[in-house]
């Protein structure tokens, strides 16, 4: 695999980061979770730091930084309001498909105000069908007359109700064998027939919104088509693998320094039997392996961000990151409520928000199943 290490502006991205978040994002992320409030207003803020732009070229208005400082932001970020981390990864979902197979005039139109978080977007593939059949979605993008027309309802979308821009994929026509030929639109928020559907109330991640997004006869032109007709699955595709999954497993490394930190504080506060309850050798048992999951994960899911901005494959490097740093999230939450007893289970402490943006992790970007047939297949093949 190869040493990895961070470079210096790397270092100082992160302690960039990581001052803004504790003044601006850890003060009021119970309060996000509780009320189920995504914070739109920090986007533009975001976007003065280069994070909402990160991977987005100078040109277009961006950081033109790369995927490992993106995965610095995100966990920075996460350690404090995962909710938020979605939010703002979904935001890097959109942008990715823009920027890696957008025309340059829709890279004009689109990029700097989404790199300057001005305008806020959103990705819309997972169908009520089911988001793990890819290839089974039933919306429709239609030409008539000069026109595409869209129909359809997704579902769990994240920034459902704040996206300004929307990317959807829709299915376009068939192949020669009857299967599924999918084509990627860009569609903005106020386009007529395209709205918002119910949101949902989550389990986790409530720093974000969830919910359904519905086009109902969308007339667009062809400048909305992204990339080719009939060729969008690769394109939703590389979204959903390589930045998509990438975004989950920063996340969750985000959440797993929060265990650590958060059981490492209350073991040093906690007196139990006259000494700190770190003293215990119980207690240092779990202190010890969250370090080893938080270590173990970061070290995935930085080694695939460092693939991607080498150009590498990385895909079935970010399915990895994403099964262990996602499960590994859920697994040191709950043994930080273990250390903590009952105080655990109180709300003013962050670790019950901690297991519930865990829990809510792992459907994102393909559930651990999903990945793990991926791994396993890419494994038969030798890869």
């Amino acid at each position: 695999m190869g040493f990895f290490q961070f470079t210096e502006e790397q270092e100082m991205l992160r302690k960039a980061v990581r001052e803004f978040v504790e003044a601006e994002i850890a003060p009021h992320a119970a309060e996000w979770d509780e009320k189920h409030y995504c914070p739109v207003e920090l986007f533009p803020k975001m976007g003065e730091m280069g994070i909402t732009g990160i991977f987005v070229p100078e040109e277009y208005g961006g950081a033109g930084l790369g995927h490992v400082e993106r995965a610095i932001c995100l966990e920075e970020i996460s350690r404090y309001s995962a909710g938020l981390g979605i939010a703002l990864m979904t935001h890097h979902l959109g942008i990715a498909p823009i920027l890696y197979f957008g025309t340059d005039e829709q890279k004009q139109k689109y990029l700097p105000d989404l790199a300057a978080g001005k305008k806020i977007c959103g990705l819309s593939v997972t169908e009520p069908g089911g988001g793990s059949d890819f290839m089974g979605l039933k919306a429709t993008g239609e030409f008539k007359d000069g026109q595409w027309v869209i129909n359809g309802r997704k579902c769990f979308i994240t920034n459902a109700s704040v996206a300004d821009v929307d990317i959807w994929a829709v299915v376009t026509g068939q192949d020669e064998k009857g299967r599924a030929l999918m084509t990627v639109f860009i569609i903005d928020k106020d386009t007529p027939g395209h709205a918002p559907g119910r949101e949902e109330n989550k389990i986790g991640l409530n720093g974000s919104s969830t919910g359904d997004v519905i086009c109902n006869d969308v007339v667009l032109g062809e400048e909305a088509v992204l990339g080719e007709v009939n060729k969008g699955a690769k394109i939703a595709l590389s979204a959903i693998q390589e930045i998509g999954r990438a975004g989950m497993a920063a996340i969750s490394v985000g959440i797993l320094r929060g265990c650590l930190e958060e059981g490492v504080k209350f073991s040093n506060e906690r007196i139990l039997y006259g000494k700190p309850l770190n003293r215990l050798q119980a207690i240092q048992f779990i202190i010890a392996e969250n370090r080893v999951a938080y270590e173990a994960a970061k070290l995935l899911t930085y080694h695939a961000a460092s693939l991607k901005d080498a150009g590498k494959p990385c895909a079935n490097e970010f399915s990895m990151a994403k099964l262990f740093a996602t499960e590994a999230a859920i697994e040191a939450a709950k043994k930080t409520i273990d250390l903590m007893g009952g105080y655990g289970c109180i709300n003013e402490y962050p670790v019950g928000r901690f297991l519930r943006d865990a829990i809510a992790t792992i459907p994102a970007g393909g559930t651990s199943h999903i990945q793990k047939i991926i791994i396993a297949g890419n494994a038969i093949r030798g890869n």
